[in-house]
């Protein structure tokens, strides 16, 4: 093509048309990346040893029984997360959904209460009852009556009830380990996750791929979860960590004698 027809060409209307529309796609696709969407950003939080303290002040305090020297550890796992009234852009959001260690999710899903200190309040609420479920639960594992045995919990302003599986297994671990004078980890360092009801059933709480992740990091090797939440938790595994599905706490307590033992441990 020669030089005039060319220049004819990129000055025609039709180009100039297609030019400007081509300006006009990216100016918008510019402003949608940094325009705040209703997506919350989780990523991997903190653990706490049941077994030991957080913030310098002991997880578990029992009394009204006798309580051992316990040796290994029993981690609970959290989840960290946007704030409910934070907005992440499209940009923000698109890089946290191809990173491995980040997740978005809607943010009504992570906070169905979209202000953000009834939120609080709901997640505050939502560990009390898991902290009492864990108590009746572990007691009753146990055959102890709760009116001579108490339970106090303190894990500072961590929320949700995510705990109560962990919880439960620490209060059993002090109070009678495996039962034989050994300890329920054998000295390993095991994390776990789920809820926990009164009769001891263990339920989902989400967020599993992310709490491998914070697992791993804090250097557990067993990883102790619902068993409803196998598939979840086999997304990006750390290679370090062993999976174990329960359904229940006795199941929990089995399958960690199961692991000193050498014998048959379930598997995701």
């Amino acid at each position: 093509m020669s030089d005039t027809k060319l220049t004819q060409a990129l000055s025609s209307p039709r180009t100039r048309a297609l030019a400007l529309c081509g300006l006009l796609v990216a100016a918008l696709f510019g402003v949608a990346a940094f325009v705040p969407l209703p997506y919350t950003i989780t990523w991997p939080g903190l653990t706490a040893d049941t077994l030991g303290t957080y913030q310098d002040k002991p997880v578990l305090t029992i009394t009204g029984a006798p309580l051992r020297s316990t040796q290994g550890e029993l981690r609970m796992v959290t989840i960290t997360a946007t704030t409910p009234e934070q907005r992440n852009t499209l940009l923000r959001s698109l890089q946290a959904w191809f990173d491995p260690e980040e997740a978005v999710q809607p943010t009504e899903v992570v906070y169905p209460q979209s202000n953000p200190a009834k939120a609080n309040e709901e997640t505050a609420q939502q560990m009390a009852e898991s902290q009492d479920s864990a108590t009746t639960a572990a007691l009753g594992y146990l055959h102890l009556s709760p009116d001579q045995v108490k339970v106090k919990v303190d894990l500072g302003d961590v929320g949700g009830p995510s705990a109560g599986q962990m919880l439960a297994l620490g209060i059993v671990d002090k109070l009678a380990g495996d039962g034989k004078g050994g300890d329920l980890t054998g000295g390993l360092k095991i994390a776990g996750t789920g809820t926990i009801d009164n009769d001891g059933t263990v339920g989902p709480v989400g967020g599993v791929p992310l709490k491998t992740q914070a697992a791993a990091r804090d250097g557990a090797t067993v990883f102790l979860l619902p068993k409803d939440e196998c598939t979840d938790a086999k997304v990006n595994t750390p290679k370090t960590l062993r999976l174990v599905p329960v359904g229940t706490l006795a199941d929990s307590v089995a399958a960690l004698e199961a692991l000193k033992s050498g014998g048959s441990v379930p598997s995701c």
